[in-house]
């Protein structure tokens, strides 16, 4: 099993150039799997419009709404 040490470790044995190569690799890359999960995330929520999931509510029914979501306890 790879651990986060294990990678380190052999990030170490690499010259400076290397691993400044590696940080702009690895950070290219969490930011295209992020990028992909928004759209997926943006392509259930227009799903969900089209098939009439939404129900209308004011501006102030959706944020008091959307505060109760960022202080559950499942957000950290």
């Amino acid at each position: 099993m790879v651990t986060l040490e294990n990678v380190l470790e052999l990030a170490n044995q690499l010259t400076d150039e290397q691993q400044e190569m590696l940080s702009e690799i690895v950070k290219k890359r969490l930011h295209e799997s992020r990028r992909k999960q928004i759209i997926q995330d943006c392509r259930e929520a227009v799903a969900e419009f089209k098939a009439g999931g939404l129900k209308p509510m004011t501006a102030q029914e959706a944020i008091t709404e959307l505060e109760l979501y960022l202080n559950s306890p499942e957000i950290e």
